[in-house]
């Protein structure tokens, strides 16, 4: 049983509660001290999403170690709790039998308060008989003769998102291109004819001696290169829609109910 010193030093060290199987559960939250012996009867411990909720834990059995206690329940028994509601500061004794119940473990039913050693618990009794009332869940829920069974089911879905981005851009590259294009020039040739009847008169419409120039003249071609630019093709970026398989491989827990008869010797399984 733990002392309301190391209660104290608990609260004071910002420390776990370790689980039996030395896994952390979580911080502890507050102390739970019991009216008449002032020993720590409870503690609480901050689970959940950013230990947004809190389980109370029995210290029965439990042990200090540093800053941290280690109790005698596993994690999932701790996690798994009934959650009582602290807004009022206090159990009141129905809250106190969904705990006792749950954990399996005997002691006084109070109506109690945070605290540290100044806080303290009104303590009841609680007979067997209020304990062993037909059609009471020992998780503290009132039940008919039937058990809910419940089990995890995975259900897999899709969302689409962000993979990458493609974009085009044009840059210009330089290439030689080389190709043959004729050329023609004008070149001289002397041709010279005898006198006819035909030409005659052309041959003598001159003086008969004299000096005289006669020019011709010559022509060639030139390569000549121009540019121009003009559009060649459209492109663009189409997407296409591919579909591939994925395997998911997940986990998922299921209930499991295991019926004892009493004073019968033999049980049966319900292993859906």
């Amino acid at each position: 049983m733990l002392s309301t010193e190391q209660a104290q030093q608990l609260l004071s060290g910002g420390g776990n509660v370790i689980s039996a199987d030395g896994d952390k559960i979580g911080g502890i939250g507050q102390v739970f001290l019991d009216d008449e012996t002032g020993n720590p009867e409870w503690v609480t411990v901050r689970t959940g999403l950013f230990g947004a909720g809190e389980s109370f834990v029995p210290l029965q059995g439990a042990e200090v170690q540093g800053n941290d206690v280690h109790v005698a329940h596993s994690k999932d028994k701790v996690k798994d709790a009934p959650r009582i509601s602290d807004s009022d500061g206090h159990l009141d004794e129905d809250e106190e039998r969904k705990l006792y119940a749950y954990y399996g473990i005997s002691g006084s039913d109070y109506d109690s308060s945070y605290g540290t050693g100044e806080d303290a618990a009104r303590s009841t009794t609680d007979s067997p008989d209020t304990r062993a009332e037909a059609g009471h869940d020992t998780s503290g829920r009132d039940a008919d003769s039937a058990m809910t069974r419940s089990e995890e089911q995975v259900r897999v879905g899709t969302e689409k998102r962000e993979a990458g981005r493609v974009r085009l851009r044009k840059y210009v590259v330089t290439e030689n291109v080389t190709t043959t294009v004729p050329v023609s020039r004008e070149e001289v040739r002397i041709e010279r004819e005898p006198i006819t009847d035909a030409n005659r008169d052309d041959a003598m419409s001159g003086p008969d001696i004299s000096e005289d120039e006669h020019e011709v003249v010559l022509h060639e071609e030139q390569v000549v290169v121009n540019k121009e630019t003009v559009p060649v093709e459209r492109v663009r970026a189409e997407k296409d829609v591919v579909t591939e398989h994925e395997q998911v491989d997940e986990t998922v827990r299921k209930e499991q109910i295991e019926v004892d008869e009493d004073g019968q010797g033999r049980s049966a399984r319900d292993d859906r």
